[in-house]
């Protein structure tokens, strides 16, 4: 039988106040009570709860004013500031080559396909609507970047479509990751006109409600753009290790 842990002063008020905050005892833009309040209150150190916010803002859970109207305040994160953290770090690990390009290839086919099924049964027509308006009519006559900008907004809006937060959340830290690599490679105007007949192709589905096809589509998709992410990551890493 193990020893069990004692959680630490700031853990255990960092705990409450968390469960306060998640349950609703504290609301969204409220100021909490002042450092020496909560040591009071808590029977700690001033030290001890400051150790605690600390650990809070870092979780999203507060944000700390400074000033006369000074103070920590109830800000629960979003789903786009939960994506873009998970961003940051699977950048990191992918950058200190922590994380494989195969993990990430595996990890968006697992996530994108499902929700290019889901999002044909789930559709509403302004999910259609905006599909369409992310394709480009004239994709040739664009530049690079606006390309990418087109291709991350398709994306993006079949991910929303799927009605399912936690795979938005999960999906598309991995697809910026990828994209951000592949965007700094040299690509024809063979591709931009390939990505974008894909994109009809799932978006066709999508709009006929079928699931099975939208899945088909978006699987072929991958299936292209793999070779295509593995020389961006090829070059990457030979980059990096030239320093």
């Amino acid at each position: 039988m193990g020893v069990r842990r004692v959680r630490k002063a700031y853990e255990q008020v960092g705990d409450q106040l968390h469960e306060l905050i998640a349950g609703g005892g504290l609301a969204r833009g409220e100021r909490l009570p002042s450092e020496s309040v909560l040591a009071l209150e808590f029977g700690v150190s001033r030290a001890t709860v400051r150790e605690a916010l600390r650990r809070l803002a870092a979780q999203s859970l507060i944000h700390t004013v400074k000033g006369a109207a000074g103070g920590s305040y109830v800000t629960v994160p979003t789903t786009d500031h939960i994506a873009e953290f998970l961003r940051t770090s699977l950048n990191l690990l992918a950058e200190a080559q922590h994380v494989s390009l195969e993990e990430l290839l595996e990890a968006r086919e697992a996530l994108e396909v499902p929700a290019a099924r889901l999002a044909a049964q789930r559709r509403r027509q302004e999910d259609v609507d905006r599909l369409r308006e992310s394709i480009p009519a004239q994709p040739l006559e664009l530049s690079t970047l606006d390309q990418f900008a087109h291709n991350e907004r398709f994306h993006t809006v079949m991910i929303e479509a799927c009605g399912n937060v936690l795979l938005s959340v999960a999906a598309q830290p991995v697809f910026t990751v990828l994209q951000t690599n592949l965007a700094r490679s040299a690509l024809g105007r063979r591709f931009h006109q390939s990505i974008n007949d894909q994109h009809r192709a799932i978006a066709a589905a999508i709009e006929a409600r079928d699931g099975r096809t939208a899945e088909r589509e978006m699987r072929s998709h991958l299936e292209f753009l793999r070779p295509f992410y593995e020389k961006a990551w090829r070059h990457a890493v030979t980059a990096a290790e030239r320093g």
